[in-house]
């Protein structure tokens, strides 16, 4: 049977953290909406002795069996207790190498984590996110030059998640809330360098995430105005009318998740070098 119920066991093997298995994994299980993986993720796995603790969870709760693995031996002593127990394993870099390896004409170094170094583009993302903590929420406005991308918007328009999912990928984000009745930084009027991106949502999507957001710190009475349907329309059309005054880049976040939205933003930024490079 390869489900029970309505889920599935779902085995995450990495001789690394896993962060790529588990994002290609949770892509595809995404498309069955009926049935709900349930994961067990082994980072790590270096060794023989670890992969007999995966393979006894394996033969326990089969399943199946994504793999990042590049010692040979650990492949094969996987892929031939998955064949002897008859369930299903892939690996997910595997045909990627293939590939690589037939265009390029050369042989993979074959070294464990080799995206998790050290180098250049590491340090690269630890500054960005060291930017963007202390420049969130408008705070130290002085620094907002300094930035690659300036968030701006409302309440609950997702700024500070979406300036540490960016900051991640090495873009410096810095975000400043739009609150009508408070004048904005004049720092932010006189951006050169930063692409300044204003964040959108509709006043019904906004009131239902700041009605939620008020229950789980149990806010009470004293927050009509956050959440009422006037009050909240005249907030959004406020951001709007600033947009269009400086010309920031308008982006929907209506129905988008944080990683959409950060998608959209870094298209946005990259257009936006590509036509600075041509000019």
């Amino acid at each position: 049977m390869p489900t029970t119920g309505n889920y599935f066991h779902l085995h995450l093997v990495s001789d690394s953290t896993g962060e790529t298995l588990i994002t290609v994994a949770r892509a595809v299980a995404a498309q069955y909406a009926n049935v709900t993986p349930v994961e067990h993720v082994y980072p790590l796995v270096r060794s023989q002795k670890q992969l007999d603790r995966v393979l006894d969870e394996i033969e326990e709760a089969p399943g199946i069996v994504l793999f990042t693995l590049l010692e040979k031996d650990l492949v094969a002593r996987l892929e031939a207790k998955c064949k002897e127990i008859n369930i299903p394993s892939l690996s997910i870099i595997g045909p990627v190498m293939q590939l690589f390896q037939a265009y390029l004409g050369a042989a993979t170094t074959g070294r464990v984590g080799a995206q998790h170094t050290l180098n250049a583009e590491y340090f690269r993302r630890i500054d960005a996110l060291n930017y963007s903590m202390i420049h969130d929420d408008g705070q130290h406005v002085e620094g907002l030059e300094e930035a690659d991308v300036v968030l701006v918007g409302v309440s609950r328009t997702s700024k500070t998640p979406t300036s540490i999912y960016l900051a991640n990928r090495g873009v410096r984000t810095a975000n400043v809330p739009l609150v009508p009745g408070i004048a904005i930084p004049h720092q932010l009027e006189n951006l050169k360098k930063p692409l300044v991106v204003s964040l959108h949502a509709t006043p019904e999507r906004l009131i239902q995430i700041r009605q939620n957001r008020l229950l789980s710190i149990g806010a009470g009475s004293g927050n009509d105005d956050y959440i009422d349907r006037q009050s909240v329309t005249d907030e959004v059309a406020f951001a709007r009318r600033l947009s269009a005054k400086f010309n920031w880049a308008l982006l929907d976040v209506t129905r988008r998740s944080i990683e959409e939205t950060s998608a959209a933003i870094m298209k946005l930024l990259a257009d936006r070098q590509r036509q600075q490079l041509s000019e």
